[in-house]
C-alpha cells in the first residue's frame, strides 16, 4: 500500500472508531449536513470520502431496510459493494445463503470488516451482510493499478461459497427511496473534491498577483462551484421534505449538475496554473487524478439519456 494509502487507510479507521462518519440518515430532517460533511471529506481526501460515504452508506441501507445492528458493529469498517450484481450468484438452502464469484469494484477491499453486497438468486437480486475478514473472501491482488483513487483499495474480490445474511427481500436494494438519495450523497464527495482542486487556485491567487486571465477562471470556478452547491442543498431539502418520493429523476440532476462544475474547475485550474502545480503538487496533483477517476462512477452520457427519459415521461418538465 502507498504512503498515502496508509494515511487514508488510518484516518478511515479512526473516523469508523470514533463515531465520526455516523452521519445522519437521508431524509431524516438534516440531510444539508450528511451532504456537508461527505464534502468536507472530499475536500480533504477523495479517497477518504469514497471509503466513508460506502460506511455511512451502508449504516443508512441497513436502517432503512430494517436490520438489527448493535452499537459495536457500527464501530468497525462497513461498506457497500454493488456493482454488476450479476457477477457474483447467491444460492440458499436450509443452512443459509452462499455467495460465489468475482466482483469488481470493491472498494476498501482490503480494509473493511464487513460489507453489503447484492448478488442474483434463484427469486431476483438480493442484498446480504457479509463479513470481509471471513474464509473464502479474497481480494485478488493486481487488480487495481489505479493512480487516481489509488487509497481507496476498489480491487476485485473473489467470493467462494461465503455465508451471507439476508437484508430485506429480493430487489429491495434499489427499490427503496434511500438508493437515489445514496447516489446524490456520491455527488456531495464530488463536489468536495471540486473544491479541494479549487484550493490551489484560490491559494495561489492570494500569493501573488494572478493576472486577469487566472483571475477570470477563478472567478468561473467561484460562479460554478456556487450553482453546484445551490443545486445540492436544495435537493437535500427536497428530500427531507419528500423522503419516501422517487428521487431517481433529482439525483441524476444533481449528478450532473455536480459532474459537469467538478470537470470544469479541474480544466480551468489547470488553464490558470499551468502544469507546475500538477507536477510539483503532490497533493494537488493526487487530488486532481482522484477527482478523475471518482467522477466516472457516473455514467455520463448514459445517465444523461435516462435523465432525458425521466423528462420525457414526466410530462411536464418542471422548469
Amino acid at each position: 500500500m502507498t504512503v498515502g494509502g496508509e494515511q487514508t487507510a488510518a484516518a478511515f479507521r479512526s473516523a469508523v472508531r470514533d463515531g465520526r462518519l455516523d452521519l445522519p440518515t437521508p431524509g431524516g430532517g438534516r440531510t444539508a449536513e450528511r451532504f456537508r460533511r461527505l464534502a468536507d471529506l472530499g475536500r480533504a481526501d477523495l479517497a477518504l470520502a469514497r471509503l466513508g460515504e460506502g460506511h455511512a452508506d451502508a449504516l443508512a441501507i441497513l436502517a432503512e431496510l430494517g436490520a438489527t445492528i448493535d452499537p459495536a458493529s457500527r464501530r468497525v469498517p462497513w461498506g457497500v459493494w454493488a456493482a454488476a450484481p450479476a457477477s457474483l450468484t447467491a444460492t440458499g438452502d436450509d443452512d443459509g445463503w452462499r455467495l460465489t464469484g468475482d466482483r469488481p469494484w470493491c472498494s476498501g477491499a482490503g480494509l473493511l470488516s464487513r460489507a453489503l453486497v447484492t448478488a442474483t438468486a434463484a427469486d431476483g437480486v438480493r442484498l446480504f451482510a457479509v463479513e470481509v475478514g471471513g474464509a473464502g473472501v479474497t481480494p485478488l491482488p493486481g487488480t487495481w493499478p489505479a493512480v487516481g483513487m489509488a487509497a481507496s483499495d476498489s480491487r476485485t474480490v473473489r467470493f467462494d461459497g461465503v455465508p451471507g445474511t439476508p437484508v430485506g427481500g429480493p430487489g429491495a436494494y434499489t427499490a427503496r427511496p434511500g438508493f437515489w438519495h445514496g447516489g446524490a450523497g456520491v455527488a456531495a464527495c464530488w463536489y468536495g473534491g471540486a473544491v479541494g482542486v479549487a484550493d490551489t487556485l484560490h491559494a495561489a491567487a492570494r500569493r501573488r498577483s494572478p493576472g486577469p486571465h487566472a483571475l477570470a477562471h477563478l472567478g468561473a470556478v467561484d460562479a460554478a462551484l456556487a450553482a453546484a452547491r445551490a443545486v445540492l442543498f436544495a435537493a437535500a431539502d427536497e428530500i427531507d421534505a419528500h423522503p419516501t418520493r422517487d428521487a431517481d429523476r433529482l439525483a441524476h440532476q444533481v449528478r450532473a449538475v455536480v459532474e459537469a462544475t467538478a470537470t470544469t474547475v479541474s480544466d480551468r485550474v489547470g488553464r490558470a496554473l499551468g502544469a507546475g502545480p500538477l507536477c510539483q503538487d503532490a497533493t494537488h496533483a493526487r487530488r486532481v487524478a482522484d477527482l478523475t477517476v471518482y467522477l466516472r462512477q457516473s455514467h455520463a452520457e448514459a445517465d444523461l439519456a435516462h435523465l432525458g427519459e425521466l423528462v420525457t415521461a414526466a410530462g411536464e418538465p418542471g422548469w
